[in-house]
């Protein structure tokens, strides 16, 4: 067991993203069967389409975002809860002029993120 202050955890910038960033918050070598991040995408941010081998369970903390999971486009906002199957494509787009900020928990498995070609 662990407890740590998500201050103190170290964010870092999402190469694939615009104005996206990622902290580990439990990482797959400190639990045996699932990891949690958190990701902030700043206004006019983005991530784009791309798939990942393993699914995805999140849950909105701030902001708002439209999100397209494979060929549903829809809103997310605070509060929301999303699930993101095995090799759906899915991308974010910040709305509005607070950062689009969610907890996404993956299983410890070996996974592998792909950019689709729109």
């Amino acid at each position: 067991m662990s407890q740590k202050n998500i201050n103190d955890i170290k964010m870092e910038k999402i190469t694939a993203g615009k104005n996206a960033y990622i902290q580990v918050l439990i990482s797959h070598d400190e639990a045996p069967n699932f990891a949690m991040r958190r990701f902030v995408i700043k206004p006019g941010g983005s991530m784009p389409l791309h798939t990942n081998l393993v699914e995805h369970e999140q849950y909105v903390l701030n902001g708002c975002a439209e999100v397209g999971i494979e060929n549903e486009v829809f809103l997310a906002n605070k509060n929301d809860v999303l699930f993101i199957p095995p090799m759906a494509p899915h991308y974010y787009k910040v709305v509005g002029d607070e950062p689009y900020e969610f907890l996404c928990m993956i299983p410890n498995k070996t996974d592998k993120i792909e950019l689709v070609k729109e």
